[in-house]
């Protein structure tokens, strides 16, 4: 039997949810909270497998719930329910430790195979968070690769991003023609791009160069 608390300041959620859950012969609700801190209290101080946890809630909201349930017990399994999908309000609560992530407007059909996904260990996330989580990484990923780029080679970057020559990087910077290909080399590798023109457009693109 897996073992669900609900913590949600909206009661008649709660009582849906409940009395839906309530029908499913392999799952029980055991608790329920209208805010965070009693919420945490109830998870902190019982056996619970899966925790379906709002976020905007009073007396703590669900991304501070979740830090600190997570800071107790790291392996609790909440699942996020809720209306928003801000970047403010996903990207927190997912650091913070949330396992799964769904909207209200999600079936009740499915949040509970969301709830036995968690108990095996299997996240769920619903597709707009996904896609908003991808599109992060891959934003982190563009600036990680290039952070990654000596102030030499940046310098050189914005150079060919204002569409100068090599022969005029290197007057700029006052190096040679060979050191100035060197840079062209390394920035190509380090941003993985193929040639100068991508090296412009990621200048622009990244608002390196006016």
């Amino acid at each position: 039997m897996i073992k669900v608390l609900l913590i949600d300041d909206h009661e008649m959620v709660r009582m849906g949810l409940s009395a839906y859950l309530s029908t499913q012969p392999d799952i029980e609700v055991i608790g329920e909270a209208g805010d965070g801190k009693s919420g945490t209290a109830h998870a902190l101080e019982h056996d619970v497998d899966v925790i379906l946890m709002d976020l905007v809630m009073e007396n703590m909201n669900g991304i501070e719930a979740t830090k600190a349930i997570m800071k107790k017990k790291p392996d609790s399994k909440i699942i996020v329910l809720t209306s928003f999908i801000d970047d403010d309000m996903v990207y927190p609560v997912i650091e913070a430790g949330a396992f799964s992530y769904l909207l209200k407007t999600s079936q009740a059909a499915d949040i509970a195979k969301a709830i036995r996904a968690a108990a095996n260990g299997e996240p769920v996330v619903e597709s707009k968070v996904a896609t908003k989580m991808m599109n992060k990484m891959r934003t982190d990923q563009i600036k990680l690769l290039h952070e990654e780029l000596t102030a030499r080679e940046l310098d050189v970057l914005m150079l060919i991003g204002d569409g100068k020559t090599n022969s005029e990087i290197g007057d700029s910077l006052f190096i040679g023609i060979k050191t100035v290909k060197t840079h062209v080399s390394n920035i190509l590798h380090k941003l993985d791009l193929d040639d100068r023109t991508q090296i412009a457009i990621y200048a622009h693109r990244h608002g390196l160069v006016e």
